[in-house]
């Protein structure tokens, strides 16, 4: 092990035997007492040194025996520490792609803060290599969705839709202007090329994988339609196969000026397009009428997708299928969150598992005795190509952190 203090913390002193770790409330620890010559020593944990000569610096510093792997200890548990060569075999290939990790290392930085185990952060980081995500749609708001993915290092994103770019299509970071008139998901899945910090892993297709609905290899599929209709009211019908394959997937996009991000369905666990229909017709009979009138054959008019809403709903869907494909339970998981012009506040609206609805997550519930089953519990995703830390055990270290370590009010 090389011990590093994790560099994304900043640290200050808050007297003259307690440090604090990190400025902002989410992850702002302090640490004490800590003497002045083990405070000092602080700097050598660095990443450059491995635990033999950190203990010969010690020795030469006057510090007693077994104060370096107390203080290193310490410092784990805490969930402040990281290691600088471990995560694994996949790891280690990553570190030697400087370019790559060059790329990616605030997104690496990031992860570091929500990864307590000492080389985690790099070994997720290297897992979403092996990952494959489908966007369907390459509107404002897929196109640079799946950008943002690939550019995170997230190895495959296959992105479906029809038609080809018009104008108004065009967004920053998303499909550019000199796209226009070409084949929409060519032009974005030359977006995301461009986007990616490294080439994707090559593997073999499978022949007659027709639409890609079932394929074993997808980890998340972001349906991100262009129609604003198909936002505000998704069809259960068109997720009926990736129920049907057990394939979680995330709804995001705009409608007249709202942008929406969620429900994260996982099949048989959480609310699903189905359960929101049967709840909103439950509420309101009329519904059903009022969706097939918005459905309409009348010519399409183009949508209200600002620029700005657009870019948000792509960064917040984006950061929350990166959650769930790290391993993490994130908060679009049976929820809506919607944000509507001008007041920009995002508001976070429950798709509770509905019994007339035939995704089977209102009868798991109650056989577990739960109305509502939105955790994953931390376990790995199927798809996932390393084994994820437990949800459990993080909360079991921060319950149990070291003596003289608290969170820090800030």
């Amino acid at each position: 092990m090389h011990p590093m203090v994790k560099p994304a913390l900043r640290r200050g002193w808050r007297d003259l035997d307690t440090v604090q770790f990190g400025m902002t409330p989410a992850h702002a620890l302090t640490l004490g007492p800590l003497d002045r010559a083990t405070g000092g020593f602080l700097d050598l944990l660095d990443g450059t040194r491995g635990l033999p000569l950190l203990r010969e610096e010690a020795r030469r510093s006057g510090l007693p025996d077994g104060r370096v792997d107390a203080l290193v200890e310490r410092l784990a548990g805490a969930g402040l520490v990281d290691d600088a060569r471990g995560g694994g075999p996949d790891a280690d290939a990553l570190r030697e792609k400087r370019e790559v990790l060059g790329r990616l290392r605030p997104d690496l930085a990031s992860l570091t803060l929500t990864t307590s185990e000492p080389g985690g952060a790099l070994a997720r980081l290297a897992a979403r290599r092996a990952l494959r995500v489908q966007v369907r749609g390459a509107g404002r708001v897929g196109a640079l969705l799946a950008s943002v993915l690939s550019g995170a290092g997230v190895g495959e994103i296959d992105v479906r839709d029809d038609g080809r770019v018009e104008p108004w299509d065009v967004a920053p970071g998303g499909l550019p202007a000199e796209s226009v008139g070409e084949r929409r998901d060519t032009a974005a899945r030359a977006a995301v090329r461009r986007a990616a910090p490294d080439r994707p892993p090559r593997r073999p297709r499978s022949p007659g994988s027709g639409s890609g609905a079932a394929d074993p290899g997808l980890s998340l599929v972001i349906l991100a339609p262009r129609d604003d209709v198909a936002v505000h009211a998704p069809d259960p019908r068109t997720a009926e196969p990736l129920l049907a394959s057990g394939t979680p997937h995330l709804y995001a996009g705009v409608v007249e000026g709202t942008g929406v991000v969620g429900p994260l369905v996982l099949p048989g666990e959480s609310g699903c397009a189905g359960c929101l229909h049967e709840d909103r017709t439950d509420r309101d009979p009329v519904w059903p009428r009022l969706i097939s009138q918005w459905g309409s054959g009348r010519a399409r008019r183009i949508g209200a997708c600002d620029l700005t809403l657009a870019t948000a709903v792509s960064g917040l869907a984006a950061a929350h299928a990166l959650a769930f494909l790290d391993g993490g339970a994130p908060a679009a998981t049976g929820t809506r969150w919607e944000v509507s012009a001008p007041g920009l506040t995002w508001h976070s609206r429950p798709v509770r598992p509905h019994p007339a609805c035939g995704c089977g997550a209102a009868e798991r519930g109650r056989e577990s005795g739960k109305t509502e089953h939105f955790s994953t519990d931390g376990r790995p995703r199927a798809t996932m190509a390393v084994q994820r830390p437990s949800a459990k055990r993080r909360s079991e270290a921060g319950a149990a952190r070291p003596t003289g370590t608290w969170r820090a009010h800030v």
